[in-house]
């Protein structure tokens, strides 16, 4: 894998900077496209991707050093970390729902317009992690699996040889799966976006979708997955997955209780 493409001096350009930044961008248009078509000022979505993005970056952090706790806050690779994303996630919802209030903007219908450029970003957020290496998955000796480089070990620590040995070691390569199930997830949210039928009904069907793919996704992960407040001792699932379990019940029961007000109103 490819963790750095270049220098300018002495300072490294990371891929996984690159393409996070490719993604930030992308799935800003996307939401500016989908929000103008329902009203919103272009500018306003730009304002609450900002925020977003700030409290995404202060979200993911503050979750890395709950379930990392050894972690060094002050230390280079720290910075230099993307965190845990449902941390970021999470303290971007929260960033959104401030700044939309602000603003006086809808709520549903603003997050409709972000969520398929969410699920755009993440897609190509896990390239990044599949180059620099990070996020590994497990160990495989199908001929799916892959090999990372030195340069990878030394920027992530992700295994390269088996134990004690100089052979080469394969991991399946779970950055590339949930990377192309967003993309698959983006795809489906944007035809949804024309057809939908009540306000928050995008946001809610990509709290579905990525809470089942990431539930599935962390049986295939074996990177250093952290224990918060021990919970993954007591329940056999990673911090991720309760998350996701979390995420995946409001989403549904979101949409029945919209339903449902849908079919009183009628």
């Amino acid at each position: 894998m490819h963790p750095e493409l270049f220098k300018i001096g002495d300072f490294p350009i990371n891929t996984y900077g690159v393409l996070l930044s490719i993604g930030i961008l992308t799935g800003l248009l996307v939401a500016a496209r989908l929000g103008e078509r329902d009203g919103i000022k272009r500018d306003r979505i730009f304002d609450l991707g900002l925020w977003s993005i700030i409290g995404g970056l202060l979200g993911s952090k503050l979750l890395m050093l709950a379930v990392e706790p050894g972690v060094n806050p002050f230390s280079l690779d720290f910075l230099r970390s993307g965190g845990v994303f449902y941390g970021g996630l999470i303290g971007g919802f929260v960033a959104f729902l401030v700044t939309v209030r602000i603003h006086g903007l809808p709520i549903w219908k603003t997050a409709d317009a972000l969520a398929p450029g969410v699920a755009l970003g993440q897609a190509f957020g896990r390239e990044g992690c599949f180059a620099a290496g990070c996020c590994w998955g497990k160990v495989t000796t199908e001929s799916f699996g892959v090999h990372f480089s030195e340069q990878a070990h030394n920027f992530t620590g992700v295994p390269i040889y088996q134990n004690g040995t100089t052979d080469p070691l394969y991991l399946i390569p779970v950055q590339l799966y949930e990377s192309l199930a967003m993309f698959v997830v983006f795809g489906v949210l944007l035809v949804l976006h024309r057809r939908r039928s009540f306000d928050g009904q995008i946001l809610a069907f990509y709290g579905l979708t990525y809470g089942a793919v990431r539930f599935g996704m962390e049986f295939l992960r074996d990177d250093p997955r952290g224990d918060l407040l021990g919970l993954t001792t007591l329940t056999g699932l990673s911090t991720a997955q309760m998350i996701s379990v979390v995420i995946f019940v409001a989403s549904a029961i979101f949409i029945s209780i919209r339903i449902k007000h849908r079919k009183v109103a009628a």
